[in-house]
């Protein structure tokens, strides 16, 4: 008969990974399922098969830090999605209107809707939820910059450029978001972002 496997101890840090991983899993599905006041603590910790302990020792401010990890989270995944359509543009200006097209696509998938656009300011702030997209500004200021450089978009402040161009993305990506008919919704949000996306185009030579 031979001895069994020994079991070997998980690190305290890996053992907190696990923890956090499963408690931020659970959220998110209910979350999005749900939306952030139909769900309640012990239900997260119940699906996350932790204590109520450890949600509070992981996350000081409860369900409320726990909903900023998964928005944090599910933007990240957001943005990755939106860069891959971008980042194979063959000039900048296709690279703002791939961007733009993929975000407003994300903003009809039920998860985004739920989590980024309707919860997020709701729950967070409008001022910290902004901050989540401290990141698109950041890349779109890059992307408008490249375009007047290349001659493509007339001249202008990039920095307020950007900020102006995604307020007016979200609130497009708001709209999709609270239709009733999402897919007309996304339609004709689409046009009207490429109505305005080509008013910045510079006069032909």
């Amino acid at each position: 008969m031979t001895d069994p496997e020994p079991v070997i101890p998980r690190t305290k840090a890996a053992q907190r990974e696990a923890t956090v991983a499963a408690l931020t899993a659970a959220a998110r599905a209910l979350f999005a399922e749900r939306g952030y006041a139909g769900v309640g603590t012990e239900e997260i910790v119940q699906r996350a098969g932790v204590t109520r302990g450890a949600l509070y020792h992981h996350f000081k401010g409860g369900k409320e830090d726990l909903f900023r990890a998964v928005l944090v989270q599910v933007s990240a995944e957001t943005t990755a999605r939106v860069l891959a359509p971008a980042n194979s543009a063959t000039d900048p200006w296709a690279e703002l209107v791939r961007g733009v097209e993929a975000f407003l696509d994300a903003s009809a998938i039920p998860e985004v809707q739920r989590i980024v656009l309707v919860d997020g300011p709701a729950v967070l702030g409008w001022d910290v939820w902004r901050e989540t997209s401290e990141v698109s500004i950041g890349l779109t200021e890059q992307v408008l910059q490249a375009a007047m450089d290349a001659g493509l978009i007339a001249p202008a402040p990039a920095r307020p450029l950007a900020h102006v161009l995604i307020g007016a993305v979200d609130e497009a990506a708001m709209v999709v978001a609270r239709a009733d008919d999402p897919v007309a919704a996304r339609r004709e949000m689409g046009a009207t972002i490429r109505r305005l996306l080509d008013g910045l185009r510079a006069p032909a030579p």
